[in-house]
């Protein structure tokens, strides 16, 4: 699915000459090479603050303590995504109220939204699935009316650019209150482990998400509030910082993949391509292709072929053992359900040449010829 070796082979100077001051400064957190990234991927982004942290989970958990929500609030979000959304919410003791998606881009339905708010509703988190942002003027908009915070999980769509109606754009992660991101060693921007951040244009929100990742300290060995310990490394910050200057790179890279997905796959029957919106370019986290009632045959074929292949995700959330104490049942998001039902990750990553592509489209197509 990834040929992370390759990628650093490209750059292994940069990274070992970055890792290799970081030994040699023996400052292995925060600090030195730490703030540097952060203030790189604030003006890649264009954002005020960006706040590094030990993984995508801790950021989206942080956030929501940043927010003081108590317990019982109600969050709305998707099925349709990694477990780590949910997790958190049900972890801090928040009441997660899902809407359903939509089954093209995959994203939350912001038309479905209003119907799910009522006076204990603070936040909601939609989800840039795959690469491809939801619908965030539509969701600020829902957010402003009812005076909510909008928690954007853009874990999977660094780099991901966001067009508004006014002709406008802004990176995806920078449109809410808060976005949440993942460094993930397959994200669009992976560590060589496990790493996060949060982003925020809010001054007193990132001084809080600050705090809260250090433990919940102002200063030190002071502690205005309870936080908890989640902290980027200095080495995984200097790759990341290296692996920065790239990014845009790297999202073309998939985007050319992707395109010769699209020619090659367009044509098949039995197979829907990714959808593509007007407001979001798409940075392909993943390529996923629908295939109605052929997808677990597929997969097997292509695997069959040494052509690996993924289902993201198997099992809405609701239907999950773990969340059957939120009342939910078969049938309530019938979109999500589906999809689970339909969707397939086909190889992407920076790496890919067009002979590897080409292998992957000519055995889809011997699969449905």
């Amino acid at each position: 699915m990834v040929d992370l070796y390759s990628q650093y082979h490209k750059i292994q100077k940069e990274i070992d000459q970055a890792m290799h001051d970081v030994i040699r400064s023996s400052v292995f957190v925060k600090g030195g090479k730490v703030l540097d990234f952060e203030e790189n991927l604030k003006e890649y982004l264009n954002v005020e603050h960006v706040i590094s942290c030990g993984n995508g989970t801790d950021a989206l958990q942080i956030a929501m303590m940043a927010l003081d929500l108590k317990e019982g609030d109600e969050v709305i979000t998707t099925p349709f995504t990694f477990v780590s959304t949910l997790e958190v919410l049900a972890l801090l003791k928040l009441k997660p109220v899902l809407v359903d998606v939509d089954p093209n881009t995959f994203n939350i339905r912001a038309e479905l939204i209003n119907s799910h708010i009522n006076h204990t509703t603070k936040a909601i988190v939609p989800v840039h699935l795959y690469g491809q942002c939801a619908d965030m003027e539509s969701l600020n908009e829902i957010a402003r009316e009812n005076n909510l915070f909008v928690i954007e999980d853009a874990c999977q769509a660094l780099g991901t650019e966001y067009i508004f109606g006014n002709g406008m754009t802004a990176k995806a992660g920078t449109i809410g209150d808060i976005a949440c991101n993942s460094f993930f060693p397959t994200k669009n921007l992976g560590a060589f482990g496990d790493g996060g951040a949060l982003f925020t244009n809010n001054d007193e929100l990132a001084q809080a998400m600050r705090s809260i990742a250090n433990h919940g300290m102002s200063k030190r060995y002071y502690y205005q509030q309870i936080g908890m310990n989640s902290r980027l490394d200095a080495l995984q910050a200097a790759i990341l910082d290296v692996k920065l200057k790239y990014l845009d790179q790297y999202v073309m890279a998939r985007q050319s993949a992707a395109e010769f997905y699209d020619r090659e796959l367009s044509g098949i029957s039995g197979i829907s391509i990714p959808a593509r919106v007007s407001y979001s370019s798409h940075s392909f986290h993943q390529y996923t292709i629908k295939v109605p009632g052929k997808r677990d045959e597929l997969q097997r074929f292509l695997n069959s072929k040494n052509i690996p292949c993924m289902v993201y995700y198997p099992v809405p959330l609701h239907m999950q053992e773990a969340y059957q104490y939120l009342g939910y049942r078969k049938g309530d998001f019938p979109v999500a359900e589906e999809l689970s039902e339909q969707v397939l990750s086909l190889p992407m990553h920076t790496e890919l040449t067009h002979e590897e592509l080409n292998y992957i489209v000519l055995a889809i197509r011997e699969f449905f010829s």
